[in-house]
């Protein structure tokens, strides 16, 4: 909080206390009647959750005599002034906020945003109240998002882990395009931008040093959450049994990722889904569901122009009728055939069967198919079943990288706590290879063990399960004799 940065990034461990930090920078300036502030969650009730924003604020406000709008999820403090929190669920919601005045924006979990929704709305922090205009923004380590490439320089590129030396220090920086102008001055910088700088400069009468922000990045550990601890002493113990990456992201504050040689999908590779520079073949329309009923599975439906995934549909619950109406928009809206859908199904998705007529139906169990090796002749793989060999087989195509995810898709919200990106790489840990049974068949490690390493809440790979049946139409010839543009 003593920073005077005009963006400041916590980047810390869970349970370090960042959202109390976030409401607490408002005490700044609540005697000013002409300030406002709006602290951004993707989702609404992400917002709402129990122990998240606004309970978390309705702890310090009430104190300085804020009247709560439950509604307008906005605080109205004696003065005047206001703290408001809402959501930027999609792209365009960033649309709502032209022509705004604000002077102290705030994002929590800002991994969470895009990047285009966060440069858009610095373009809103602006200020006529007295108070220079600043952003303050949260989130847990994520090394494949975009606010890696925005702190990276206070990391350790080895280890993983905040340089000591370097946190909270102030560096600036000019943001053309894309790409990030950085140094160690404000004169520095302008030297280096003063290519584009120089116009606009020339142009408005501002000074140089207008165009430049004071960015710095500020870590934190749990174990300095002494409060937290000794309310919840379990806490740490929650953390510790979680995966390994999890656990170094959460526990350690880690914004490295950790491989293992047992992942079936290598790990640059899959990150490598989402940034494809290639154009993969987009020739024809599929549609894979993975089916599940009430509970804490998912039911995803993937629509896939030819070998990228181009669109999503996420539903917590599902019952037949919802199925049905589900999937049949997604095929009408990206004009898939019948032939070229393939549903989950063993259990609830068994229900499903009958109502596409000529769709395929997937059976995880089931032997592997043959295939076609270079020279087109028939071959039988080595794989324990089908589920097996999709997955296997799925993996080869991005290590080629001849898949792609839509970045709209990766941007989606999976859950109140995950993106699909974030979401898609937390799965990839889990699809790992067991041991080979004595008859020498390649194997992956059973649901229930895929269950345990998702956290042990009974959640299911949803969304690998759904990538890797894309694989099933490649595997039947009459899919690929068929494919439409």
């Amino acid at each position: 909080m003593a920073s005077d940065a005009d963006i400041l990034i916590g980047g810390a461990s869970a349970g370090v206390g960042k959202s109390y930090v976030l409401c607490l920078e408002d005490l700044y300036h609540v005697d000013n009647p002409q300030f406002g502030s709006v602290t951004f969650r993707r989702t609404k009730p992400q917002i709402r959750a129990k122990g998240g924003l606004w309970d978390t604020s309705s702890e310090i406000y009430p104190h300085l005599g804020a009247t709560p709008r439950q509604n307008e999820l906005e605080w109205v403090f004696p003065s005047g002034a206001t703290a408001k929190f809402a959501s930027l669920q999609y792209e365009q919601d960033v649309l709502n906020w032209q022509g705004s005045q604000i002077p102290l924006i705030k994002f929590d979990e800002l991994t969470h945003f895009t990047k285009s929704m966060f440069w858009y709305m610095i373009s809103r922090n602006r200020s006529t109240c007295g108070v220079k205009p600043y952003v303050r923004a949260t989130c847990n380590p994520d090394s494949e998002s975009w606010v890696y490439e925005l702190i990276k320089w206070w990391i350790d590129p080895e280890t993983g882990y905040p340089i000591p030396e370097r946190d909270g220090v102030i560096r600036y920086l000019v943001k053309h395009g894309d790409d990030y102008i950085w140094g160690d001055t404000k004169q520095e910088v302008i030297e280096a931008a003063w290519f584009f700088i120089g116009p606009l400069v020339e142009k408005s009468g501002q000074a140089a040093e207008d165009f430049v922000k004071s960015v710095t990045f500020v870590s934190g550990s749990i174990y300095d959450n002494r409060a937290l601890l000794g309310k919840d002493p379990g806490y740490l113990a929650n953390l510790a049994a979680q995966d390994e990456q999890i656990r170094l992201q959460l526990q350690d504050g880690c914004w490295k990722p950790a491989p293992s040689d047992l992942d079936i999908y290598d790990y640059a590779s899959f990150c490598g889904l989402f940034d494809n520079l290639r154009n993969v073949d987009e020739v024809g329309r599929y549609i894979t569901a993975d089916i599940a009923g009430k509970g804490s599975n998912k039911f995803i439906v993937g629509a896939w122009h030819g070998w990228k995934l181009a669109d999503i549909a996420i539903l917590d619950k599902s019952d037949g009728p919802k199925v049905v109406e589900t999937i049949g928009n997604m095929a009408k809206l990206h004009n898939v055939p019948n032939r070229h859908i393939t549903f989950d199904a063993d259990g609830i998705g068994g229900l499903y069967e009958g109502f596409a007529p000529g769709a395929i139906a997937f059976h995880n169990g089931a032997a592997p198919l043959e295939a076609r090796d270079d020279a087109g002749k028939k071959v039988k793989e080595n794989y324990f079943n089908l589920k097996t060999q999709c997955f296997y087989r799925t993996a080869n195509r991005t290590k080629q990288g001849d898949m792609a995810i839509a970045e709209h898709v990766a941007n989606q919200m999976y859950d109140t706590k995950m993106t699909v990106r974030q979401r898609f790489m937390h799965e990839r840990k889990v699809i790992k290879r067991d041991k080979p049974d004595s008859d020498g068949k390649l194997r992956v490690i059973p649901k229930d063990q895929m269950r345990v390493k998702l956290g042990g809440n009974g959640e299911s790979p949803d969304l690998m399960d759904m990538f890797c049946m894309r694989e099933i139409f490649d595997l039947k010839p009459k899919a690929r004799q068929w494919a439409v543009h």
